[in-house]
Parts: structure tokens; C-alpha cells; sequence
């Protein structure tokens, strides 16, 4: 089954200009089987719409993307904000309680080119950069997540690479989301399970399973990301 685990709505997220209704039809016109909306603030009271997508044969799951002291997390088991989840080791408490599992996003973000304003999460001295990949490997972000997310579709084709570097390094297998905030880039970068999701349980098993591969998607062929 064929997901894109990140994407942002305007059902949770400021920033995004995505409706329900669009990504519905764009991800029946791509071919997905499912998709995540992780949100930046809290996903509840959506039923209606989780409903329209099943009937629909779209498979839709619930996820948070939390800021943390430590960058950008996506979270699959949590639903809603709680308080100090802001703190990388509260969120993993928090989330080992839930019985859900964490992922790095885009770790390496502006690592690179990076524009005047922005810098990268990781690393907000410029000066301690990262020499290559080994060096990334030891942060201590990966000491607290289940998995990196080294497909990103608003990355750089180097921060990417990077990232799955750093995965490879750590023996995590990596996933993939598009990180749409609107139709554009729905699906260009997906993860591909081995077995059936169809809810966030299911969802979760195989990420703490690796039962995954991340890669990109199109016109209805999956393409393993190398």
C-alpha cells in the first residue's frame, strides 16, 4: 500500500491552503491507497471525513507534527497538543504512554544553500555543522525517534540524500511524505508498506516493524528511493 505519511489541511494547520475535498480527488486521480494529514495543531472531530475517504477506497490517518526543542517530529498515535510535548524526552514519554511512534522530519533542512533568514533546526550554530554524515549520526535527536523521514518533497534532492545517509548509518529504513501544504507535491514522495493499513494501528505496527520502504510515486509507479 502506497501513502504519503506527510501533508498539512487547513482542518489543522495555519499554513496550508490544502481542503479535505482536494486532497481526496487528488489522491484518487494519483493512485494512492492512503494519506496522513499531520497536522500542526490538534486533528480531532473529523469522522465525516474519514468517512467520505473510505467510501472512496482512500485510506485517511490522523498524525500531529509537533516542534520540539530538537526539530520537527511527526507523531502517529497522539491526536491533540499536551502540554510540554515541546521537550523532546517529554514528547517520548508522552508518546511511549500512547503506544505510538515518532519520526524525524526533514532533519536536514537548510543544512545546506540556505537562504539568509533560515537555518537548520538541528544545528542552530552555524558554526557546528555537521562534516559529513557520521558526524550527523551522533546527534542526539535519533537517540529519541522511531524513524527519519528521508524523503521529503519540499527538500532538496542533497538534504534528502543526507538524511538517508544518516538513516543507513543508524539502521533506521526511513520513510516518505510529500509535506503538501496544497495540491501541489501531493504524493511526489510517499512510503510504501508491505502489508495492509488501514487505520493508525496498523499504521504504527509497520513502522515499528520496518515493514517499509520509502520512494516516489508516479503515474502509478512506485520508484524506491536509492
Amino acid at each position: 500500500m502506497i501513502f504519503d505519511l506527510h501533508i498539512h489541511s487547513v482542518k489543522g494547520s495555519s499554513d496550508s491552503s490544502l481542503t479535505t475535498d482536494i486532497l481526496l480527488e487528488k489522491a484518487i486521480d494519483i493512485g494512492l491507497s492512503g494519506v496522513c494529514l499531520t497536522e500542526h495543531s490538534s486533528i480531532t472531530n473529523i469522522s465525516d471525513v474519514i468517512n467520505k475517504f473510505e467510501k472512496s477506497g482512500i485510506t485517511l490517518l490522523r498524525g500531529l507534527e509537533v516542534s520540539t526543542d530538537m526539530g520537527h517530529i511527526l507523531v502517529f498515535g497522539l491526536y491533540s497538543y499536551v502540554s510540554g510535548m515541546h521537550k523532546i524526552e517529554t514528547l517520548r514519554k508522552i508518546v511511549d504512554s500512547a503506544g505510538g511512534v515518532m519520526i524525524s522530519a526533514h532533519p536536514f533542512r537548510n543544512l545546506f544553500s540556505l537562504p539568509n533568514n533560515s537555518k537548520n533546526l538541528l544545528y542552530p550554530d552555524k558554526n557546528k555543522y555537521p562534516i559529513d554524515a557520521l558526524a550527523a549520526s551522533n546527534h542526539q535527536i535519533f537517540n529519541f525517534v522511531d524513524e527519519i523521514e528521508i524523503l521529503n518533497g519540499s527538500n532538496t534532492n542533497e538534504e534528502n540524500n543526507f538524511a538517508h545517509e544518516v538513516a543507513r548509518i543508524k539502521g533506521f529504513i526511513g520513510t516518505g511524505g510529500s509535506d503538501a501544504h496544497s495540491f501541489h507535491g501531493i504524493g511526489k514522495s510517499v512510503t510504501f508498506f508491505k502489508k495492509n493499513i488501514y487505520n493508525e494501528n496498523d499504521l504504527i505496527k509497520s513502522i515499528k516493524d520496518k515493514s517499509f520502504i520509502a520512494g516516489t510515486f508516479n503515474k502509478g509507479r512506485f520508484n524506491v528511493f536509492k
